[in-house]
């Protein structure tokens, strides 16, 4: 990679979020173990490896953008590394900043594992079903993520016990977004916030305040936003 298409690449970044030289070579080194381990494990979309940077890089950075203040990140099916290894490579420097890494698929581990390795952000792989290593949760989280890995009536049933003891979540969400926030609301009530992606014109980032189960029998007068 040339000095010149490197900091373009970074750049895609720096638009969102400020970058240190430090974050810049961790995302240069995460960007090129993914590049190497696409053709076996197809960690993302194929046609989107030209734009990586933009598409998978910078969507996930906009998060830390969004909540600056966050340390401690749990990120849910982190598959090939976006958005938790990105957020973690933000947290570089960071007294506070950890990110929690949660992956059921054994060679997307050892893909995650390697990638905290080479680029040395402060990331944890938690292997197991999401509701097996959510139920034995005893630490505290700032933010709950996940990109990409289910519907939001899904995503709720998942992060569910550490929203009822007061976390936050974010999710990356399409175009699609009203609608299911519409069929989730019909089992859960939710209190949340839509902030427009950065990256994804017709995209937001949801941020759940508050989310518990509906009573079978309650009528659903939809989600509260602010």
């Amino acid at each position: 990679m040339t000095a010149g298409r490197a900091a373009d690449d970074i750049g895609a970044v720096a638009d969102i979020v400020p970058v240190s030289r430090e974050t810049g070579e961790a995302l240069q080194r995460f960007v090129a173990l993914v590049g190497k381990w696409q053709k076996a494990e197809n960690l993302i979309s194929p046609n989107t490896l030209p734009e990586i940077w933009r598409r998978h890089v910078a969507d996930s950075a906009q998060l830390v953008g969004l909540f600056p203040e966050v340390g401690r990140w749990l990120d849910l099916g982190s598959g090939g590394g976006f958005p938790g290894i990105v957020i973690a490579a933000l947290m570089l420097g960071r007294p506070d900043g950890h990110v929690d890494l949660v992956e059921s698929n054994s060679r997307k581990c050892a893909f995650l594992r390697q990638a905290i390795r080479e680029t040395g952000v402060p990331a944890r792989v938690r292997e197991g079903r999401i509701e097996d290593v959510i139920a034995d949760w005893r630490e505290p989280v700032g933010m709950i993520t996940a990109r990409a890995l289910a519907p939001l009536d899904r995503l709720l049933g998942l992060a569910g016990p550490l929203l009822a003891g007061g976390g936050r979540a974010a999710f990356h969400k399409g175009q699609d977004f009203e609608r299911e926030i519409a069929e989730a609301s019909r089992s859960w009530s939710i209190d949340l916030v839509k902030h427009k992606s950065r990256i994804d014109e017709k995209g937001v980032i949801l941020e759940i305040v508050h989310a518990a189960p509906r009573a079978l029998d309650q009528a659903s007068p939809g989600p509260q936003s602010r």
